[in-house]
């Protein structure tokens, strides 16, 4: 999450180190649903331990912010929870998804939420959309319906993993503007880390719930997916984003569902019809359109 009081000119100066760190953290977070497909515990498990592992250094991280910026109380502290509990929901309804459909699908309807964000950006702004948000929302549903169209070819089940992880884009979205009012004046790991705590418990109940595998016996990929997406990739989405147009942004973000698609073809045998790589195009290019919108859109990470 980058802080609102950002200037605009202030993103655009980046330098070497700053694009490796987009680069890195796209990357990180492009593996998530692999990570999550190898671990032997239930999916939405594997969301509990991605943020239960997390927790701690994201408080040891938050500790070092001014003391102003980690008072998270009354009001603050409502949202942040409120935050959390969504954020928990987005990982639960994602991971769920992911292992029904394909991982280039799972990574581009996760990121919808840049999407959703704009389209009610519009309805809280009481005008009409102007030409590039039109041809974001309308290459978003053409290119939203020929993957699910490509996946109810292959089966029923993997249009339902398409569905849930365009239901996780819906709850990002949510999370995104529940913090939208706190982000300013609280420091970015401290939301981060009081979100964090308060999706841990609702990611176990959800598990214990559905009857899932929550102790695996391979610590491995749970511990690599907590590193590299809750740490490598919003960390680094932290520091780099806030250099940066929404232009780059947007093109960094597309390097997520082509890499994403790529572990899936070469650890699952997942390939792409010609239908699926018109819908993901169409899709790639909302999520770009969408972030050339800035405002609200711009100031968020990545999904993942």
């Amino acid at each position: 999450m980058v802080d609102n009081a950002v200037t605009l000119g202030a993103r655009h100066r980046w330098t070497a180190a700053h694009l490796a760190a987009l680069i890195a953290a796209n990357l990180a977070l492009a593996l998530g649903p692999w990570l999550v497909r190898l671990a032997d515990t239930g999916p939405v498990a594997a969301g509990f331990w991605r943020l239960g592992l997390a927790l701690p250094i994201l408080f040891i991280l938050s500790s070092r912010e001014a003391a102003a910026q980690r008072r998270v109380r009354g009001a603050a502290l409502a949202l942040v929870i409120g935050a959390g509990v969504f954020f928990a929901l987005d990982l639960a309804s994602w991971h769920v998804g992911i292992k029904a459909t394909k991982l280039g699908n799972a990574s581009l309807f996760g990121n919808s939420g840049s999407v959703i964000l704009m389209a009610w950006g519009l309805i809280a702004a009481h005008r009409p959309p102007r030409l590039l948000e039109l041809g974001a929302i309308a290459a978003a549903l053409g290119g939203a319906g020929l993957l699910m169209s490509g996946s109810l070819e292959i089966g029923r089940a993997n249009l339902v993993g398409d569905l849930f992880c365009a239901l996780a884009g819906i709850f990002y979205a949510l999370y995104i503007l529940m913090l939208n009012s706190v982000r300013a004046r609280l420091g970015q790991f401290s939301v981060l880390a009081f979100s964090t705590a308060a999706g841990v418990p609702v990611l176990l109940l959800i598990a214990m719930l559905l009857g899932e595998t929550i102790i695996p016996h391979n610590w491995t990929p749970l511990i690599v997916l907590a590193i590299s997406s809750q740490l490598v990739g919003q960390g680094f989405l932290i520091y780099s984003l806030r250099h940066f147009p929404p232009l780059v942004i947007g093109l960094a973000l597309l390097t997520q569902p082509a890499i994403s698609a790529g572990a899936g073809w070469l650890a699952f045998g997942e390939t792409l019809t010609i239908i699926d790589g018109i819908g993901m195009l169409l899709l790639a290019a909302a999520l770009v359109l969408a972030r050339l919108g800035d405002g609200l859109k711009a100031r968020d990470p990545c999904r993942g």
